[in-house]
C-alpha cells in the first residue's frame, strides 16, 4: 500500500469521524431547528414542478424518481470547464463521507446544455467522478421547468465561430423525500462541513 493511498483512507477517516460527531450531535438536539454550517434552510420548503427528463442510462427522470429519497442537485453542463468538474470531485468526496456513515444521499448533476449532453455523454462525463453520480438531460423545456422550480438560472454565452458557453448558477439545491427543495448550499464547499450538514438533516429526517 503506498503512502499516497495510507494517507488518503486516514483522510476520509477523520472526515468519517466528523460526519459522525455531527450526526451524534443533531440526534441529540432533535428536538431544535437544525443550523447548518454550510448551507441555508428554506422557512418554508417549496414543491417542485413536474418534469420529464431522461437519466445517463436512458431511464425516465421526473419528480417521482426524487420521491423517498434525499437529493442534492447541481447544474452545469460537460464542457465547463472548471466550476463543474471542480464541484463534482467535491459531492463524490461526500457522496463516500455519507457512505461510509450509512447515509444515502442522492446526487444528480443536471445539464443545462442538451444539445451537447445526451445520455451517453453524460453517462461517460458523470462515471468520471464517482459511479453513484446521477446525469440528468432531456429537451430544453422540460429543464427550464425544473432550473425554475429549483430557484437555478442558466444562459447561453455565443462565442465566435459558431461556439459558446453556458454561465450557470454554482449553488446546490436539495431536495427532500417529498419532492420540496429545503435548502440551499453555495460555494465555497467544503467535503467535511457539506457532509455534516447534510448528514444532519437526512439523519433526522429520513
Amino acid at each position: 500500500m503506498s503512502v499516497r493511498t495510507i494517507l488518503a483512507i486516514a483522510a476520509l477517516s477523520t472526515a468519517t469521524l466528523a460526519v459522525l460527531a455531527a450526526f451524534a450531535f443533531q440526534q441529540h438536539a432533535a428536538d431544535r431547528p437544525i443550523e447548518l454550517q454550510a448551507g441555508t434552510s428554506l422557512p418554508q420548503p417549496r414543491p417542485l414542478p413536474d418534469f420529464a427528463l431522461l437519466d445517463q442510462h436512458g431511464r425516465p427522470f421526473t419528480r417521482a424518481t426524487l420521491s423517498g429519497r434525499w437529493t442534492l442537485l447541481f447544474a452545469g453542463f460537460t464542457h465547463c470547464p472548471d466550476i463543474c468538474p471542480a464541484t463534482l470531485a467535491t459531492l463524490a468526496g461526500v457522496d463516500a463521507r455519507l457512505q461510509a456513515v450509512g447515509i444515502d444521499v442522492h446526487t444528480v448533476f443536471i445539464t443545462v446544455d442538451p444539445e451537447r449532453d445526451d445520455p451517453d455523454t453524460l453517462n461517460a462525463y458523470v462515471s468520471h467522478f464517482s459511479p453513484r453520480l446521477i446525469g440528468a438531460t432531456g429537451e430544453l423545456p422540460e429543464i427550464d421547468t425544473l432550473m425554475a422550480g429549483l430557484g437555478l438560472v442558466y444562459i447561453k454565452v455565443p462565442g465566435g465561430g459558431g461556439s459558446y458557453t453556458m454561465d450557470h448558477s454554482a449553488a446546490l439545491a436539495l431536495v427532500d423525500p417529498r419532492g420540496r427543495v429545503t435548502a440551499y448550499f453555495r460555494p465555497p464547499l467544503s467535503p467535511d462541513v457539506l457532509a455534516a450538514d447534510l448528514a444532519a438533516l437526512a439523519g433526522l429526517h429520513p
